[in-house]
C-alpha cells in the first residue's frame, strides 16, 4: 500500500490523538506541564502493544535472552561509576533579552554574517529543531560541534563545522533563534541532565539519589547476579523495559523529546573479539523489527556514529533513524559500548564483574552490545507512518485512517450492531464476549451512532476489523466483517467467526 507523509503533519497527529484518546498533554486542567503527556485509552493500547511485541521479539522468540526490572532510584555510586555524575551534560546558552534557553548545539542561525564557509552547509535539514516561526528566507545553518570540554555522551548528531560552538557564540554573529537579537546569548556552559531528589527526611548532598537518565546502569549492576541465578553462557542477553529521566533542555516535537519516557534496551554480552559481528547482527534485526511491523522501509535509515561523536563508553554506533514530520531523527541506537561498564562498576564497587569461560578456565569481561530504543518515540513513529487521508467511496469526504499492523493495534476488532434495536442487541452482545474470550487482545462493542460513524471512528484508531451484526444476521447466523484496509466485506457464519479472525490476525502478524 502506497502512502505519502506529505499528507502528513504534526498538527493532524496531535488532533488525532487527543480527539481519539490516544495522548493528552498532562495535567491540562491546571494549564499543563510543558513536555509532559499523558496516554488515554487508545494510547496506552498501543504503547503497551508495541512493548509486548518488542519483549516477545528479544525475549520470548530467543534462547539467549533473559528480563530485568530494575529499580528507578539506584546507589548514587552507581552513577559515579558510569560517568553521568560528571560527563552527562549538555551545553546550555542563556539569552540576556529574552531568557530564553537553548542546547548550543542545537542552535539555529541564519546565513547573513559571514559564518558561511561554502557549500558544505547542509540546507533545511535541521534534526531535533523547531524552526522559529516568520523564518527568513536565507539559508539556515545547524551548528553543533559542541563544547571542547564536551562531557562524552556524545549527543551531537551531524558535524557540519570545525569551528566550535562557543567561538561563533562569543563572537556575536549567532542571533536568538526566539527574539533574533544579537550578542546576547550567554558563553555556553555544561548543563547535567540529571534530575535529582531526597531519601529520607533531610535533603541534604547523604540524602541525594538521582531518576535514572538511562536503565542500562541496572542491568550491569545486576550483571553477576542474573548470571548466578541463570547459569547462562556467553553471549546472552539481558532486556529491560522502564522509565528513564532526563532534565532536556529543549524538548519537543511532541513525545519525541520529553523529559520523562520509557525506554527499551537490551545489553547483550559477547567474548571479546566477536564484538563486531555480533553488532552488525543486532543492527540488523533491530532494523527488520520496525519494517515487520509496518514501517516502510524508505522511512527507515542507519546512520554510523563519526569518531568525533562517539560516547565516550562506545567503540562504534549505529542510529536507526525515521523520516519524522520535520526531518530524520533517531528511533534507536546500537552501540558496541565494549567492557567499559563492567570494568567501571567493578573498580568502584570492587567487586568482580567477569564471566568464568569453561575452556579457557580464565575469568572474561564480555562485551556489550546496547540496542536501546525508546518506547514513546516508536509508538509516535508508527502513529505517523500508519496515517493516511484517503477518498471515502461514494462519498464526498475524505476517510482519515491508521493503517497499523494488527499485532500493536489498540482494538483488534469491533462488534458493531447495526443499531440498538432490542432484537438485534443480544446476539451482537454474544458474539462480543465470544470475541472478548477467544481473541488476544483488546474487542471493542460500540452501538452509538450511525454505522458509517462507527466505522470512521474505528478507522481513525487503526481497528483492523469490524464484525457488523444486522437483521440477516437472525436469519442466516452470520455476519459480516469488514476490512479496515479494503474496506472489503464478507460474510462468514458466526460458529466460524472467532476463527476466522484469529486466522486474519495472525496472518497479518506473520
Amino acid at each position: 500500500m502506497v502512502r505519502s507523509l506529505e499528507k502528513v503533519d504534526m498538527d493532524k497527529i496531535v488532533s488525532l490523538c487527543k480527539r481519539r484518546g490516544f495522548i493528552f498533554q498532562s495535567s491540562e486542567i491546571y494549564g499543563g506541564l510543558g513536555s509532559t503527556w499523558d496516554y488515554g485509552p487508545m494510547g496506552v493500547e498501543l504503547k503497551r502493544n508495541v512493548k509486548d511485541a518488542w519483549w516477545r521479539s528479544v525475549v520470548w522468540e530467543r534462547d539467549d535472552m533473559v528480563g530485568l526490572d530494575a529499580a528507578i532510584l539506584m546507589h548514587p555510586r552507581v552513577w559515579k561509576a558510569s560517568g553521568h555524575l560528571e560527563g552527562f551534560v549538555d551545553p546550555l546558552v542563556e539569552c540576556s533579552w529574552c531568557h530564553r534557553r537553548f542546547r548550543a548545539d542545537h542552535l539555529v542561525a541564519w546565513d547573513v554574517y559571514g559564518v558561511n564557509r561554502g557549500s558544505e552547509w547542509l540546507l533545511g535539514q535541521v534534526a531535533d529543531v523547531d524552526p522559529p516561526n516568520n523564518q527568513p528566507s536565507q539559508q539556515v545553518l545547524y551548528e553543533i560541534t559542541g563544547l571542547a570540554d564536551k562531557g562524552g555522551f556524545g549527543t551531537s548528531h551531524y558535524k557540519i563545522s570545525d569551528r566550535p560552538i562557543e567561538e561563533l557564540i562569543m563572537t556575536g554573529r549567532l542571533p536568538c533563534p526566539v527574539c533574533r537579537t544579537l550578542r546576547t546569548l550567554s558563553p555556553p556552559r555544561n548543563f547535567n541532565l540529571m534530575l535529582k531528589t531526597f531519601l529520607g527526611p533531610v535533603e541534604d548532598t547523604a540524602s541525594t539519589v538521582y531518576m535514572r537518565p538511562e536503565t542500562a546502569q541496572g542491568i550491569f549492576v545486576n550483571f553477576q547476579n542474573v548470571l548466578t541465578a541463570t547459569r547462562r553462557k556467553l553471549p546472552f542477553g539481558i532486556a529491560q523495559i522502564g522509565k528513564a529521566f532526563r532534565n532536556e533542555i529543549t524538548p519537543g516535537n511532541f513525545v519525541f523529546r520529553t523529559r520523562e519516557f520509557e525506554q527499551m534496551e537490551i545489553e547483550f554480552f559477547v567474548k571479546p573479539g566477536t564484538d563486531e559481528e555480533w553488532h552488525q547482527r543486532w543492527v540488523q534485526e533491530r532494523l527488520q523489527w520496525y519494517v515487520k511491523l509496518g514501517i516502510r522501509q524508505e522511512n527507515l535509515r542507519l546512520r554510523r556514529h563519526g569518531k568525533d561523536e562517539l560516547a565516550h563508553y562506545a567503540k562504534d554506533c549505529y542510529d536507526i533513524d525515521y523520516r519524522f514530520p520535520w526531518g530524520w531523527a533517531e528511533l534507536e541506537g546500537i552501540a558496541n559500548r565494549t567492557d567499559f561498564d563492567l570494568k567501571a562498576h567493578s573498580a568502584e564497587s570492587g567487586l568482580p564483574l567477569a564471566y568464568f569461560d569453561e575452556e579457557t578456565k580464565e575469568h572474561v569481561v564480555p562485551y556489550v552490545i546496547e540496542p536501546s530504543g525508546g518506547a514513546d518515540r516508536a509508538a509516535l513513529a508508527f502513529l505517523i507512518d500508519a496515517y493516511d487521508e484517503e477518498p471515502d467511496p461514494g462519498q464526498k469526504e475524505i476517510r482519515t485512517v491508521l493503517h497499523l499492523h494488527p499485532s500493536i493495534a489498540p482494538v483488534k476488532v469491533a462488534v458493531l450492531p447495526l443499531s440498538r434495536n432490542e432484537r438485534l442487541v443480544p446476539t451482537a452482545r454474544q458474539v462480543y464476549d465470544t470475541l472478548r474470550s477467544r481473541l488476544r487482545g483488546l474487542v471493542q462493542y460500540d452501538d452509538a451512532q450511525s454505522i458509517g460513524r462507527r466505522y470512521r471512528r474505528q478507522d481513525e484508531i487503526g481497528t483492523p476489523f469490524c464484525v457488523t451484526i444486522d437483521f440477516q444476521s437472525l436469519e442466516d447466523n452470520a455476519v459480516t466483517i469488514r476490512d479496515r484496509d479494503t474496506m472489503a466485506q464478507v460474510r462468514v457464519p458466526i460458529a466460524e467467526l472467532a476463527d476466522a479472525l484469529a486466522k486474519r490476525l495472525e496472518g497479518q502478524d506473520s
